[in-house]
C-alpha cells in the first residue's frame, strides 16, 4: 500500500505546520531550549514523519496505526500551544494561527485516515 506520500496534501501541510513551530518556538526563553521548544519541535517534526512511515508500510491496519499517531500528536503539540499562552511565550495571534494550521491538519488527516480504512 505504499504511496508517494511527498505528493499528499496532508503530509505538505503538517510541513508548514512544523516550519510554523520553529519559527514561534525561535523567540522562546533560553532556559525552555531542553523543555517545552524541545519538546514542541520534536512533536511537530513527528506528525509528517508519522504519515511517512504509515505509507510505508505493508498493511492497511498498520499504516493507520501510523496516521493515528499523528493525529494524537496533533492534538499534543495543541495543548502546548495552550500552555505556552498561558506563559506568555506566544501571542494571542500566533496561537490562533498555528491553531488554524492545526486544525487544517486535523481535517485532511482524519479524512486520510478515512479513505485507508475504506480500502480492501
Amino acid at each position: 500500500m505504499s504511496a508517494n506520500y511527498f505528493e499528499l496534501d496532508v503530509w505538505k501541510r503538517c510541513r508548514i505546520l512544523v516550519k510554523e513551530v520553529y519559527r514561534i518556538t525561535k523567540g522562546f526563553p533560553r532556559e525552555e531550549i531542553y523543555g517545552i521548544t524541545n519538546q514542541m519541535r520534536r512533536c511537530a517534526v513527528s506528525i509528517p514523519s508519522n504519515i511517512a512511515e504509515g505509507c510505508g508500510r505493508q498493511h492497511r491496519n498498520d499504516s493507520i496505526q501510523f496516521f493515528c499517531i499523528a493525529r494524537g500528536s496533533l492534538y499534543e503539540l495543541e495543548t502546548q500551544l495552550y500552555l505556552c499562552r498561558d506563559q506568555e511565550y506566544i501571542s494571542t495571534e500566533e496561537l490562533a494561527l498555528t491553531l488554524n494550521l492545526i486544525t487544517e491538519c486535523k481535517k485532511l488527516l482524519n479524512g486520510f485516515i478515512r479513505y485507508y480504512k475504506s480500502l480492501k
